[in-house]
Order: C-alpha cells, then sequence, then structure tokens
C-alpha cells in the first residue's frame, strides 16, 4: 500500500527537508500514486534503517549509502533466491 508524502513524513517522523536530501541521495527512492510522489511502510522501516544508522551507530553519509547499497543488494539476492526455489529446476 502506498502512502502521500504527508502520510510519509508523520510516520517517519522526518522533516521534509530531510526527505528531500535523503531522495537526492537516493536513500529513499519513492513511487508514485495519482500523479504524486508516494511511499511504502518499507519506506518508513528505511528511515528508521537510516536514523538509527546515522544517530545510534554513526556512521557517517558515506557509510550509510554503502550499507544501504549492500541491504538493496541481499534483498535483490534473496528475491531471485525465491524465484529459483518456485522454478520447477530449482525444486528437482
Amino acid at each position: 500500500m502506498m502512502i502521500s508524502k504527508r502520510e510519509f513524513l508523520l510516520r517517519a517522523q522526518l522533516e521534509d527537508e530531510t526527505l528531500e536530501a535523503w531522495i537526492q541521495e537516493e536513500w529513499l527512492v519513492p513511487g508514485e500514486s495519482a500523479g504524486e510522489i508516494a511511499f511504502s511502510d518499507a519506506d518508513v522501516a528505511r528511515v528508521r534503517l537510516i536514523r538509527d544508522l546515522k544517530s545510534d551507530i554513526g556512521v557517517n553519509d558515506e557509510g550509510v549509502g554503502v550499507i544501504l547499497n549492500l541491504v538493496d543488494q541481499i534483498h535483490g539476492l534473496r528475491k531471485v533466491l525465491t524465484e529459483l526455489l518456485q522454478s520447477p529446476r530449482g525444486n528437482a
């Protein structure tokens, strides 16, 4: 389910300026719904991860970008693995 930018900012407890900066860094990549940018629950979780990395762990901006890239790769590999395991050849 996609949520509006306003709802996203409320749920994520994020300032608009911060959101714009994180979109520019491509830490968040919003979707689109009815011609407006929109976000998912996964994006809210991603904000929490970014906040934890920066505030709680002390990761700098460059490190956050690297970590998010690695997380995205892991999710992509999990998807590919799931597809392989569900294919007829994967069950042989």
